[in-house]
């Protein structure tokens, strides 16, 4: 008996204490996770253009070795474009398809689980709607711009090494082809470019996105792109001006001059990157004042936005 009662004490404090023991759950984590589960277009997409890309590239190999012979009698400047310009391209596309993503994901983060009512199911979960809108915020400021920094560095190594080997096997030196490309410094250009045009530049414009996301019936793309659209035509019909636009306009093509020297490309290894006139911008810290209020008229729309 008194073995008895002395264990059921012990098997009261285990079941006491195991839930402690185990691991917590993470809200962010997982809502994070949720987001790359249910929208597989955040990495499918961006491997399908790098896939394209390669291809393309592959089939452009038979003219290598005639390439690199015409550039070998340019001057320094032009080799040095010719050699990177399927690089250069590649970089692009992969961006681009990046920036679409980002758009598409804003629009639809938060009007999606509202048209299928899949918010009635998230809003009985312990989540609240700031870590659900700061978790579908991450997407395309920081997954989406890894992924695809990643995926083009991959896509640009690949090229280099079929190059070079088509080039070998045609008895050409590599020499030439690899001393003009500075992958390393490309590389952490390309990051730079990413996350300081298409991610803190653009971050209102994003916020933007997933507020109206959170906010509209329907119609997602309209209720974005109309309203920029329509100040644009009305200050220039009352003022004859066109700084809405202008400002716009800076903001999607980047900014090159508080990036970059001028007459330099943003992944070119010449380039010369201006972090500090970058950093002291008004417009950046303007901009991202705008998308932190964005941001917050999301979570706010969320908590009172029911199904569709």
């Amino acid at each position: 008996m008194n073995i008895q009662l002395n264990a059921a004490p012990e098997a009261v404090e285990s079941s006491a204490v195991a839930p402690s023991v185990s691991a917590a759950p993470l809200p962010f984590y997982w809502s994070l996770r949720r987001e790359l589960w249910e929208n597989r277009s955040i990495y499918l997409a961006p491997l399908a253009v790098a896939g394209v890309v390669l291809f393309g590239f592959f089939a452009t190999l038979r003219h290598l070795p005639a390439t690199m012979r015409a550039a070998s009698a340019l001057d320094p400047m032009r080799r040095h474009e010719l050699i990177e310009q399927p690089f250069d391209m590649a970089a692009g596309l992969i961006m681009v398809t990046f920036l679409i993503v980002a758009v598409f994901y804003c629009l639809d983060a938060l009007h999606g689980e509202r048209r299928d009512r899949s918010i009635l199911f998230w809003k009985s979960l312990p989540v609240s709607d700031l870590t659900v809108v700061l978790s579908k915020a991450t997407i395309p400021f920081l997954i989406l711009p890894l992924f695809t920094v990643a995926v083009t560095v991959v896509t640009q190594l690949i090229m280099a090494a079929f190059g070079s080997a088509v080039l070998i096997a045609n008895g050409q030196g590599i020499a030439t082809t690899w001393s003009e490309l500075s992958f390393f410094r490309m590389s952490l250009l390309l990051l730079y470019h990413i996350f300081t045009v298409h991610v803190l530049l653009e971050a209102p414009m994003y916020a933007w996105m997933l507020m109206v996301s959170s906010w509209a019936r329907r119609a997602t793309f309209i209720w974005a792109f109309v309203p920029p659209f329509a100040i644009c035509v009305l200050e220039k019909m009352l003022f004859n001006t066109s700084h809405f636009a202008l400002m716009l306009l800076d903001r999607l093509t980047g900014g090159m001059e508080a990036l970059s020297a001028p007459g330099t490309m943003p992944m070119d290894p010449t380039t010369e990157t201006t972090v500090a006139k970058f950093l002291t911008s008004p417009s950046l810290w303007i901009g991202l004042a705008i998308t932190a209020a964005f941001l917050f008229a999301a979570v706010r729309l969320r908590r009172y936005r029911g199904p569709i």
